[in-house]
């Protein structure tokens, strides 16, 4: 089941607010990929920043560097992570 559009909208202002991003989190496409050409040319201490900004916010715990590159490939597969860990939400 895809995540709802409200915990997308959610995560791209966790997104915005966490790295401090210079654009409105709505446009942030939901598969727009956040490192590497093409994305939002997100760097490793940004993919850090993220990491501990989902687990604050919603427990989401990853930790290894292969559940990192799954999960934080863009706000679809975030959100997708966030909704599978938690069962009912929070």
């Amino acid at each position: 089941m895809s995540p709802s559009t409200s915990l997308q909208d959610e995560i791209r202002a966790l997104l915005v607010e966490t790295l401090m991003l210079p654009m409105p989190a709505a446009e942030i496409a939901a598969e727009q990929p956040l490192f590497g050409p093409g994305g939002l040319g997100l760097d490793s201490v940004d993919a850090l920043q993220i990491v501990v900004a989902l687990d604050k916010r919603y427990g989401l715990k990853i930790t290894d560097t292969a559940v990192a590159q799954q999960t934080l490939i863009n706000v679809l597969t975030i959100a997708t992570a966030v909704q599978n860990q938690a069962p009912t939400p929070a």
